[in-house]
């Protein structure tokens, strides 16, 4: 009777170390480094300390992020033709920061509009098996924010 005691209590515990660090989520989650900080997508959004939503409406925006066509046009060219990520590929001193994408946007996170027309605040190219463009335009803003478009805001 204290062996099914002693597991019934440590069973729980476990489960809840799985679930606290996210390893349960299979396969590598996108990563890059921006100016020695790793930025990747959060398995779990409580686990993300920034967070971006996506929106069809570009009134709606605050920040649009513009598919380019050529990677010598873009801000941020994402190429890849492996089909898995390479250990420590994405490891810096910095401690890594974590983006999460939202299903309704808020108001206080950056709300990506995605085309890929019209004024943009960044360009991206992606040829990624690892990669979607959507994948790369949340690690984008969410490694650098809106910054320029609150500073004008401001003014």
């Amino acid at each position: 009777m204290l062996r099914f005691g002693i597991l019934a209590s440590v069973v729980p515990l476990a489960v809840v170390a799985v679930f606290a660090r996210g390893e349960f989520s299979t396969g590598p989650r996108p990563c890059i480094e921006i100016a020695g900080a790793s930025v990747q997508i959060a398995a779990l959004s409580w686990q993300a300390e920034r967070h971006v939503s996506f929106t069809n409406d570009p009134s709606r925006a605050t920040v649009r992020v513009q598919i380019s066509d050529s990677a010598e046009a873009a801000d941020f060219t994402a190429i890849d033709d492996i089909d898995t990520s390479e250990a420590g590929a994405c490891e810096s001193s910095a401690p890594l920061q974590l983006v999460a994408i939202s299903t309704t946007p808020s108001p206080s996170e950056p709300i990506i509009y995605l085309s890929t027309d019209g004024p943009a605040d960044y360009r991206i190219f992606v040829r990624s098996k690892s990669f979607s463009a959507r994948d790369a335009a949340a690690l984008i803003v969410g490694a650098r924010g809106v910054q320029h478009r609150l500073a004008a805001a401001s003014l």
